[in-house]
């Protein structure tokens, strides 16, 4: 089992790494995998700690850099460089492994770095066992390897070893991080999505589906499925009390999912539902909603608070998204029950005509998760695009704020605005509406639909930056 995990991380990182940098090998050996930068090409390696850093079955991993050396003092030197400030007042030893040719052995070289650095450190001296700081060293042939930084990683499994998964996904905070928490667990996590605000809602959804697939799960592709339910919606608040109409809601929605999971072979239905956080989220309730559904439910928030939930959404970047989406099911919840009669739902269910359910099923549209955002583009309005900057311009970069960091643009500063896409509209109207605003983000997708939305609102001062070279 651990052969294959591991083989799918070695094939996961292979084709994420190529995306960085067509020349970036990804090495499997026996204890380790190595993700090998190009060479002359330092100005990639934060995309490649990112990249190692939000990628599923990775517990940690370390920075490592390459040195030529030709003697065992060149050794020493260079782990003196690397680890005198952290050796101060702890207990160390040094490990080293080695392969290739030498006239030394590996415990030749622990004893002569251990002592240097035993004596010309603050160190509190040399402990073999159970030390504050091991210094590992590796050796091949006339290279040294030095740990430069350890990272933590996602932990979890690699994407690909374990089973698909269908995610109910309504854009706020619990559902987002349930589908995050699949991700992390291996998962190929697909979407489905139940329309009941309109196009603005399921842009937004969108939004956030696809950044969590890119980031956290980018190496197979995933399916998002919209499903309309304004018309279920209609007839629920037509023919059901106001006590069971979150119930109900609840189990039409598990009522179309089981079936597009079916369709797909998909094992499980994943919701973002946690004990008593609302009405319809009690043992009894969650008992009564499950029932009509075949597949297995599962609920990693089901014992989580919400203050934990929204911090989890915050680490993994989610929490500007779904702080902007509105809670559209609480429409319907008026003076819920926290424990429903089944036999009275039943019978009010017996009401509804499944009829609209079925053509909501039927009406379902199926995306793969790399195209939805390129679907919500399409509008008669195409923004214009510039390649350079006018004397008045300002260019505002809409990336999410981890892209920003890692990959800045060189941009004059009295020329620029960060305002991450999912705040634009709200921050919009208080730009000064005399200057031109150019938007812009790595691929244009984002850029021009967001230029359509505030030209649907009746801005005209907008376009797109589309400069021929990347400004960073």
């Amino acid at each position: 089992m651990r052969k294959r995990w591991t083989r799918q991380l070695t094939e996961n990182l292979r084709l994420l790494g190529k995306r960085i940098h067509s020349q970036t090998k990804v090495i499997q050996e026996w204890d380790k995998i190595e993700l090998r930068a190009p060479d002359g090409a330092p100005e990639f390696e934060r995309q490649y700690v990112d990249l190692l850093a939000r990628t599923p079955g990775i517990a940690n991993f370390s920075l490592v850099r390459a040195h030529p050396f030709e003697t065992l003092h060149d050794i020493y030197e260079l782990a003196l460089s690397a680890w005198r400030d952290v050796l101060t007042n702890k207990t160390f030893c040094v490990r080293v492994k080695r392969s290739g040719e030498h006239s030394y052995t590996s415990t030749d070289i622990e004893r002569y770095v251990g002592g240097g650095l035993n004596q010309h450190t603050e160190a509190a001296g040399v402990k073999l066992k159970n030390p504050d700081v091991t210094v590992n060293i590796e050796i091949k042939d006339d290279l040294c390897y030095l740990v430069a930084h350890k990272y933590a990683g996602l932990g979890g499994f690699p994407i690909g070893t374990q089973d698909h998964v269908l995610s109910l996904i309504s854009g706020g905070f619990d559902s987002t991080v349930a589908s995050y928490m699949m991700m992390r667990r291996g998962m190929r996590t697909h979407f489905c999505f139940f329309n009941l605000g309109g196009k603005a809602h399921e842009l937004g959804v969108k939004e956030i589906a696809f950044y969590l697939w890119n980031r956290y799960s980018p190496s197979h592709r995933v399916k998002f499925f919209t499903v309309p339910f304004e018309a279920v919606v209609a007839e629920i608040l037509e023919k059901i009390d106001p006590a069971n109409m979150g119930v109900v809601l609840k189990r039409m929605m598990l009522r179309a999912a089981d079936q597009i999971a079916e369709r797909g072979n998909v094992q499980a239905l994943v919701t973002g539902e946690a004990i008593a956080q609302v009405s319809s989220q009690t043992i009894p309730n969650l008992s009564a909603i499950d029932a009509v559904c075949e597949r297995l439910v599962l609920r990693p928030l089901i014992v989580t608070d919400k203050p934990e939930i929204i911090r989890l959404s915050r680490e993994i970047g989610a929490e500007g998204f779904s702080a902007s989406i509105p809670e559209y099911c609480g429409v319907i919840s008026v003076k819920p029950s926290a424990k429903v009669k089944v036999s009275r739902v039943l019978a009010e269910e017996a009401l509804l005509d499944m009829g609209v359910l079925e053509r909501a099923i039927a009406e379902t549209r199926l995306q793969p998760i790399d195209a939805v955002m390129e679907d919500l583009q399409q509008t008669e309005y195409q923004a214009e695009e510039l390649e350079a900057l006018g004397a008045g311009d300002v260019v505002i970069d809409i990336r999410h704020p981890s892209e920003v960091s890692m990959k800045p643009l060189k941009v004059a500063s009295e020329q620029l605005l960060t305002i991450p896409f999912y705040s634009l509209s709200g921050h919009f109207p208080s730009l000064d509406q005399s200057r031109r605003y150019l938007l812009y983000c790595d691929k244009g997708v984002m850029s021009n639909l967001h230029a359509a939305h505030l030209y649907d609102d009746g801005v005209r001062n907008v376009g797109v930056f589309r400069p021929t070279e990347k400004p960073y």
